[in-house]
């Protein structure tokens, strides 16, 4: 079987109500069974064009799991939070 992960660049505006999303977003990665990797944190780009201002990886024992949290009512909680404070990339991603 092989795992998938979440990963997610985050351009952030308002860094007081992010932390309403983050509660809201730990709360369905807990749900959902996510191994946080990554939140944050030191980012040095090594090659590229790449500006990345907040990097999340998130892994999960499956792709279907995966995106069933991507597509929980407990995401979309979060999801509502951080509507107009932050700017989400996120891909998903087939592991080894």
């Amino acid at each position: 079987m092989t795992s998938a992960y979440i990963i997610a660049n985050v351009q952030v505006h308002d860094a007081e109500q992010y932390e309403e999303y983050k509660k809201w977003s730990s709360a369905a990665m807990k749900a959902h069974g996510a191994e946080v990797c990554v939140r944050g944190g030191k980012i040095e780009v090594l090659e590229g064009d790449w500006t990345p201002e907040r990097i999340v990886i998130l892994k999960f024992p499956t792709f279907e799991a995966a995106k069933a949290f991507n597509d929980s009512a407990e995401y979309d909680k979060a999801r509502q939070a951080r509507k107009g404070i932050a700017v989400m990339r996120m891909v998903l991603v087939e592991g080894v």
